[in-house]
């Protein structure tokens, strides 16, 4: 399998079929095959070779969408940078990938002065952007004048990218996957997302995210239409979806919330809406009933998965969220087994435990990555004899529906009882007035450890300690609720995947102590 296979289906099945929509740029598919071949020619002009690696740090764009088909046509592989990154963490990405090149746009050049003299193995630097390029860098259309090239028709287990953690934990690890893996990932996409030639997907997720990049695949060899907004904005997306009558979505929940309580919301006519696929970090119930709500005609698909499975492993069908009816019950399920996915549930000595038992995550397929860059010793600690080993806290019912119950990192130990946060979360933002919510475990000396939740009010709403408490002593044991509340005005800090940054939030609170648990 290889990448470049599903940009000829595009082109060759819909060949003046609308393939890229970018403010007021459109192109077809025919237009967008030929851009891609000429930009990798201008790559090779420029000394890039086949195994070379090819950073991107940018927003959203037709232009990005290009590069992620013309690396792969040269035969190079891509490494899509998170842009909410400082200028260290970038360097360090360029420096550990070796990366020959880098493209970046205008809200990304701000970063060139303090890179400069910093990425020793970078020896070309593209802008992506129509104005005027800073000296030095050289515009993006020039590689578009160079001559075709011929589709070098890398495939198999070549490396078609590095896709960094979000370092949230430490030093970016480099995700090592292959064109089989990210095909494969495309394929069950397709399958679980229902994607078609009639869709129109909307990029307003980072594109330097898998979560997107599933879609990017799976999208083209349909012979879809693509949609690009720079960045997540509620206004922006909901002027896109009505304007260009977009079919299918991908959100966290956080930008869900932001979406279904924008007083503007109704202004719009987001008809067209068939699919939202929500993931990245646990749905809070709250949120999904308002979502449903706003969006009554539009399906909502729970995906659940990371970069390291490229990144699907689960897919809750439609039918299940819902809270009525014969299907109701399994709406907190990320769902399913992809179609090219195995997974099991395993306790700390990596053997299967029983169905219902709470363990870690533990999958196989052909999507699966190949390892981390330049890591062994971390590749071997979360491989084993072809499964991965997610950290993930879960358990799966009797017929195969996965609930995951946090990260193994974030289960809080108070007085001898495990408590998972995320469920915590889920209770309190059932609860009204609550805009985001985050559960962290905080050192206590009695208890070990107590469980702290930090809230975002909605604008307006009056929300005391008290309530918040009382109404978790309503919703779950005793144990699980907060012994404190915290009220933030700001919003939570966030990485680039649009996760809650529970490291920063424990700070505070762990200063003086030389591990993070008590």
């Amino acid at each position: 399998m290889y990448l470049t296979q599903g940009l000829r289906r595009a082109q060759q099945i819909r060949p003046a079929g609308g393939s890229t929509v970018f403010r007021t740029r459109r192109r077809t598919w025919t237009e967008t095959t030929e851009r891609v071949a000429r930009i990798a020619g201008g790559l090779a002009a420029a000394g890039v070779r086949r195994g070379d690696r090819i950073a991107i740090l940018a927003l959203n764009s037709d232009h990005y969408y290009e590069l992620m088909y013309a690396i792969p046509w040269l035969g190079a592989a891509m490494v899509p940078v998170n842009t909410r990154l400082a200028a260290p963490e970038i360097q360090y990405i360029l420096e550990d990938a070796g990366a020959c090149a880098l493209f970046i746009d205008g809200a990304m050049k701000g970063h060139l002065p303090l890179l400069a003299g910093r990425m020793p193995t970078v020896k070309a630097v593209f802008y992506l952007d129509d104005d005027e390029p800073p000296e030095g860098v050289k515009p993006f259309e020039e590689l578009v004048s160079a001559p075709a090239l011929e589709d070098a028709g890398a495939g198999g287990d070549t490396l078609a990218g590095l896709f960094y953690t979000g370092g949230t934990t430490g030093k970016s690890k480099g995700v090592m996957l292959s064109h089989n893996n990210l095909v494969w990932n495309a394929m069950n996409a397709i399958a679980g997302i229902y994607f078609d030639s009639e869709t129109t997907y909307i990029h307003s997720g980072p594109m330097f995210h898998l979560a997107d990049g599933a879609s990017t695949f799976g999208v083209t060899a349909c012979g879809g239409v693509h949609v690009f907004v720079p960045r997540f904005d509620p206004v922006d997306c909901l002027e896109m979806i009505q304007r260009e009558k977009v079919t299918h979505g991908q959100y966290v929940p956080t930008m869900i919330n932001m979406l279904a309580n924008h007083p503007r919301v109704r202004e719009y006519d987001v008809s067209s809406l068939r699919y939202i696929l929500y993931g990245a970090s646990p749905m809070p119930e709250g949120v999904l009933r308002k979502a449903l709500e706003i969006f009554p005609g539009c399906q909502f698909i729970h995906a659940y998965g990371m970069t390291e499975a490229a990144p699907i492993l689960t897919l809750l069908p439609p039918r299940y969220t819902t809270l009525d009816g014969p299907y109701a019950g399994r709406i907190k399920s990320c769902g399913l087994a992809a179609h090219t996915a195995e997974l099991k549930i395993v306790d700390e000595n990596r053997r299967e435990v029983p169905r219902g038992t709470t363990g870690e995550v533990a999958a196989r397929g052909p999507m699966m990555m190949l390892g981390y860059w330049n890591k062994p010793g971390e590749t071997a600690a979360v491989l084993e004899n072809g499964w991965y080993y997610s950290g993930d806290a879960a358990y799966m019912d009797e017929e195969g529906f996965v609930f995951i119950v946090d990260r193994l990192k974030d289960m809080i130990i108070s007085g001898g009882e495990n408590v998972y946060s995320a469920e915590v979360e889920n209770a309190i933002s059932l609860m009204p007035g609550v805009a985001e919510v985050a559960v962290i475990g905080i050192p206590d000396a009695r208890w070990g450890e107590t469980i702290h939740a930090v809230i975002v009010p909605r604008q307006g709403a009056s929300l005391t300690a008290e309530g918040v408490i009382a109404h978790c002593r309503s919703q779950i044991a005793g144990y699980k609720c907060p012994r404190s509340v915290e009220f933030r005005d700001s919003p939570l800090p966030l990485s680039g995947a649009g996760k809650v940054l529970k490291r920063e939030l424990r700070e505070p609170f762990w200063k003086g102590y030389d591990k993070r648990v008590n």
